[in-house]
């Protein structure tokens, strides 16, 4: 089994997505400019620069080897649980799911991992507006990308990128065909977003509103074990 690398270089100088190279060389050129003219400005633009590095950080994740399990798609916070259908677009009638929410802020891992291994069905590119990520009706009114998938189990899964205030760019790899294993990367976004994970029916959620989610590693649920939904307490 693959270890996950521990070295001081994972965390002072981790490795970071191909997205962010251009955005780095961007920042450094912004803050040779403002060296030159101030030098405290330059200061203040190596900080954003360091930050934007850090931003596009890619860690490597260890996902749980187990069947049909629901990993976090992405890094954040549980922002809501919700009944609810499949966003239109997916086609996917008037199935009732349970829609996990997951708040990434701008100091969040942006790189987004596959909920559960399977197959892609159905990719559909939704634009929209920029309206804080954090509220309900951004799942309907915010630009996004919608994903289905058919798990190995046979269950129907979806997820969703969901674009924030800050947010101005979905980047996604999957496509209609494409299999994943849980916890593989398919797409990032950027400068602050929102994730939802639609489990089906009778797939209850083990996470909590409030709770901290590790993209990859963090269990959402198990499309196969019963289980009852989640109470999270506040220690």
């Amino acid at each position: 089994m693959k270890s996950v690398n521990l070295s001081w270089r994972t965390f002072v100088l981790p490795n970071i997505h191909n997205e962010g190279w251009r955005f780095v060389g961007i920042f450094a050129a912004v803050t040779a400019l403002l060296a030159m003219i101030w030098e405290p400005l330059g200061w203040m633009g190596l900080v954003l620069t360091v930050w934007c590095y850090y931003f596009f950080r890619d860690p490597e994740r260890v996902t749980p080897n187990v069947a049909d399990v629901v990993v976090s798609p992405a890094d954040g916070t549980v922002q809501m649980i919700t009944q609810t259908m499949a966003p239109a677009e997916l086609g996917m009638g008037k199935q009732k799911f349970t829609r996990v929410s997951i708040f990434m802020s701008v100091f969040n891992v942006h790189v987004n991992r596959a909920p559960a291994e399977g197959k892609i069905t159905k990719a559909v590119y939704v634009p929209g507006k920029f309206l804080n990520a954090t509220l309900d009706k951004a799942s309907k009114d915010n630009e996004r990308q919608l994903l289905a998938m058919k798990t190995v189990s046979g269950k129907d899964i979806c997820f969703v990128q969901i674009a924030g205030l800050v947010a101005r760019r979905i980047v996604c790899d999957a496509a209609v065909g494409q299999t994943y294993k849980a916890g593989e990367r398919f797409g990032m976004i950027r400068f602050g977003s929102r994730l939802d994970v639609y489990l089906p029916e009778g797939v209850e959620p083990q996470v909590a509103v409030g709770q901290t989610m590790v993209a990859g590693e963090s269990v959402i649920a198990n499309l196969t074990a019963k289980a009852s939904a989640v109470e999270g307490v506040v220690r």
